[in-house]
């Protein structure tokens, strides 16, 4: 064939594609997507892709599978549940809140949805309408915020005592179990499962023991994302259940940084990765050089500024219930649009607003294991010349206290109460999955799959029981 025809050729079903692909976006974005589906469909099962956009693409519509089942109630639904509080809502009323931004929802295949936790994130969201809650239910204060007020003046007497940078150890038992259903594999299909499990090399973090009934394989700690993967066949009217026990042994710690005592940075090659965007979900858009500009101003000194991005995301961002991380395009983005976020999208918009002004952020996740409060839960870490890597729990942000060490405690200290399992997110795993991840982001919960695919979250359920030996 002549080269010049080829070439033609070649260019042509690039440009067949990149259309293919300019009108699937756009169908997602109007809400068709059955009609996207269809096009993914047929692109893939041609032979003009490479593997690579083919898996690209399949993930697309586990994607919008997996946007339908985060969009499950109606405007019915959302109504009931706020007739409790404001007893002559209507739809008008909804739209209101929809436009405002209040009321989480999609139009899927011209029927609309909303956000399956939009009901009880509006009165988070809008403030009004946390304020009629109150009303009602009583203005009474979190009872994790009431231990923390307590907790951490005491943390950090005893971080004085003790001349450091650390609180006494405390030791805590940790019983892990995920099931999956009797009968959900045919009989004899191995199921292949991950569990979280604690990385090494922190003081704060000691593990002291670690037992299993059955047989597994440790991920090694350069495993950035670290797990305890498990092997078993499906059995017929039985469930599957894959279950750990361990104790950990961990302290408090705080770094109380001195904005006059940080350095200027070291600018190797560590610096420029950590302070580099990382698409999709830190990226330096328009809107986060905006935001910066605002929030910065002429700072200039690398603990101020980060101490004002973490005041400014307090003040601003609400926490709300949050999407499944794996259907959301650029997680950052996404809170600065939306206004409110869980830990790990403030988390995430706290590291790209640091990044952007030069400020080495990292991932770092989890659980949390405060008394009555255990969760899955997401921070990070920062690195001020001087000092080194400190935590920040942007979520936990600013405590009520005139004391200005215990207000902004958990940028630059964190209490004891965590199991740390991630140092980054979207990492690999050991062994290697072969199927999609049900978190394509965070690794706290734990995956599952078997020869025929990935089986997502609803297709098994977990359990943590927390005991404090001390």
């Amino acid at each position: 064939m002549n080269i010049r025809i080829l070439f033609i050729l070649i260019l042509t079903t690039i440009m067949n594609a990149q259309t293919s692909f300019t009108n699937i976006n756009d169908e997602i974005n109007q809400g068709n997507y059955s009609t996207a589906i269809n096009l993914i469909e047929q692109l893939v099962s041609s032979d003009n892709l490479p593997d690579s956009e083919k898996e690209k693409l399949s993930f697309e519509v586990e994607r919008l599978s997996r946007i339908k089942k985060d969009f499950t109630k109606t405007e019915a639904d959302v109504i009931n549940y706020v007739k409790e509080f404001i007893p002559d809502v209507d739809s008008e009323m909804l739209k209101e809140w929809e436009n405002d931004g209040s009321l989480e929802f999609k139009v899927i295949d011209g029927e609309k949805y909303y956000f399956n936790r939009s009901h009880t994130n509006l009165f988070r969201i809008n403030k009004k309408l946390k304020a009629v809650k109150a009303s009602i239910t009583g203005d009474s204060k979190d009872d994790l915020d009431a231990f923390l007020e307590k907790k951490i003046p005491n943390t950090l007497s005893e971080i004085k005592d003790n001349g450091g940078n650390y609180g006494n150890p405390e030791r805590i038992k940790l019983t892990y179990q995920l099931t999956v259903p009797a009968n959900k594999l045919p009989a004899g299909e191995i199921i292949k499962c991950w569990l979280p499990y604690p990385r090494d090399g922190y003081e704060r973090q000691k593990l002291i023991s670690f037992n299993s009934p059955d047989n597994h394989t440790i991920a090694d700690n350069s495993y950035l994302q670290r797990s305890v993967y498990f092997e078993k066949p499906a059995l017929t009217d039985e469930p599957t259940q894959f279950s750990y026990e361990l104790i950990l042994e961990n302290k408090a710690i705080d770094f109380n940084v001195d904005s006059s005592l940080v350095k200027e940075y070291v600018k190797n090659s560590d610096y420029q990765k950590f302070t580099s965007e990382r698409s999709p979900h830190i990226v330096f858009t328009e809107k986060i050089k905006n935001l910066s500009a605002e929030i910065i101003g002429a700072e200039t000194n690398p603990y101020l500024k980060a101490k004002k991005i973490f005041k400014w995301i307090n003040d601003n961002i609400p926490w709300a219930g949050a999407r499944e991380y794996s259907t959301i395009l650029n997680i950052s983005d996404y809170c600065l649009t939306n206004m409110h976020g869980d830990c790990g999208i403030k988390t995430l918009l706290f590291m790209t607003l640091a990044r952007y002004n030069g400020i080495p952020t990292k991932w770092q996740s989890g659980w949390m294991l405060h008394p009555g409060h255990k969760n899955l839960h997401d921070w990070c870490e920062a690195y001020f010349e001087g000092y080194g890597w400190v935590p920040v729990d942007q979520s936990f942000a600013l405590v009520e206290s005139d004391d200005e060490r215990v207000k902004y405690f958990y940028l630059g200290g964190i209490d004891q109460y965590r199991f740390i399992v991630n140092d980054d997110y979207s990492s690999e795993f050991y062994p290697a999955k072969e199927h999609f991840r049900s978190e394509t982001v965070d690794f706290q919960r734990g995956e599952v799959e078997w020869s025929g695919g990935n089986l997502y979250f609803d297709d098994w359920d977990y359990s943590m029981k927390v005991e404090y030996l001390d």
